[in-house]
């Protein structure tokens, strides 16, 4: 049973909203909205195609699934979880965030709160928000509702870090706001929340936590670059390394989803706007932002190395979502290998058991195979994302990709075993 007294409503049923709306449906109703006709039919159907929230779970909650705005109007605790990506030119979108608080503006009510999980640069939502909110509503902030901010901190596929095993940060625009916001996500975050000292302070906290992670992999993509052009092995430099106690264990890699690769540029535009340039963050973005291209430009020379002629050469892609075991294809950067790999005339084949290929066709222009046996054999595989599926498999498998059993084989992630490689095969790992 609620303890806070508040309806609850979500705003968005992604990765980020739907786990929210299934925790507070287990104690009450809430209102479950989203824009997506399709997305809502699927959920009251049973169906979760980001795989977040088990079956058994999605059928014991207390969610009210609609596209029907006017629901909103049975909850005064509203929370709006809906992406906020960047535009091609690496500016804030806020465009997603801006249309949910038309939406909720305009069926909000006297003693309202409206709180905000999604990423945004410090200041947001004070200074876009709440001014729809009131433009919408006609009610005065401060006055006739209230606003809260509380950053997401969902990790897809994460099974062990959820909603409720995360301390939630929690923040309002008066001291009143912030205890009923504290109380509302304290009722099922068993981790418990913390109160940050206003809405700037964890719209920043938000921001901060995932730019020092693309920092720290961009160093360590950073330091790819330079063993490979010394002939080291990169992983092995790592595990050396990491004896030592307070050693870091970040890896090289692809950087993309709804987060790592997104979060820096809120920040960066920001500080622009202030009038200051950062210089490390928009270092590190371009670091990990080029390894795509990097990696394809390895797979070329290695082909070269092999005797092949790289104009019709046919490559493989295994993975194309973000991450690995998660069919999200938010911002993934393997489409920066495709892109590059095609460039040098190469013909490219993708599979992903994850992903949705009609999903991928649709945002990337990409066709996707359906099955192992639609792939053409191969000249190079690359290992892209170590989905289980494939790491359960061994080098019998991906050699048989190959044409005669026979090429290169890249391990972006560096998870094969090097000491099993069939004879024929050339092993390059970042």
């Amino acid at each position: 049973m609620k303890r806070h007294g508040r309806n609850i409503s979500v705003i968005g049923l992604g990765y980020v909203g739907l786990p929210v709306a299934v925790e507070f449906g287990n104690n009450q109703q809430v209102i479950g909205f989203d824009i997506n006709p399709v997305r809502v039919a699927e959920l009251k159907a049973g169906v979760e195609r980001t795989n977040e929230v088990p079956a058994a779970e999605l059928a014991a909650t207390n969610i009210l699934y609609t596209c029907d705005a006017r629901e909103l109007r049975k909850a005064d605790f509203h929370i709006i979880a809906v992406p906020t990506p960047v535009n091609l030119a690496k500016q804030p979108d806020l465009s997603p965030v801006i249309n949910a608080s038309k939406t909720v503006g305009q069926q909000l009510k006297k003693g309202d709160i409206v709180v905000y999980e999604s990423t945004v640069y410090p200041g947001a939502t004070e200074e876009e928000c709440i001014p729809v909110l009131e433009r919408e509503s006609g009610l005065k902030w401060g006055l006739d509702f209230s606003v809260g901010y509380s950053p997401e901190r969902i990790n897809p596929g994460d099974k062990v870090h959820t909603f409720k095993t995360i301390t939630k940060v929690v923040s309002g625009d008066s001291a009143e706001t912030l205890a009923v916001v504290a109380a509302v996500y304290g009722s099922v975050v068993s981790a418990g929340v913390y109160q940050a000292a206003s809405i700037k302070v964890a719209e920043a906290a938000k921001v901060i936590e995932n730019t020092q992670r693309d920092l720290n992999i961009s160093l360590m993509n950073e330091l790819a670059l330079i063993f490979n052009k010394m002939g080291i092995d990169t992983q092995d430099v790592l595990k050396a390394a990491s004896s030592k106690w307070n050693f870091l264990p970040f890896e090289p890699g692809l950087v993309g989803g709804h987060c790592i690769g997104v979060d820096p540029y809120y920040l960066t535009y920001k500080a622009a706007i202030l009038g200051y340039t950062p210089q490390v963050i928009l270092s590190g973005r371009s670091i990990n932002d080029s390894m795509g291209g990097f990696i394809a430009s390895q797979t070329v020379k290695e082909l070269i190395k092999s005797g092949r002629c790289v104009k019709g050469s046919t490559v493989t892609l295994l993975g194309f979502t973000f991450k690995e075991n998660v069919p999200d294809i938010r911002n993934t950067r393997a489409i920066d290998i495709v892109r590059e790999l095609q460039d040098y005339g190469i013909d490219v084949q993708v599979f992903d058991p994850m992903a949705d290929p009609h999903e991928i066709m649709e945002e990337y222009g990409v066709a996707v195979a359906a099955e192992e046996s639609g792939l053409q054999p191969a000249h190079a595989v690359l290992l892209v994302v170590p989905h289980r599926y494939f790491m359960e498999k061994n080098w019998s498998y991906l050699s048989a990709l190959l044409e005669g059993q026979k090429g290169v084989v890249i391990d972006v992630k560096s998870k094969l075993d090097r000491g099993d490689i069939p004879d024929g095969v050339t092993l390059w790992r970042l």
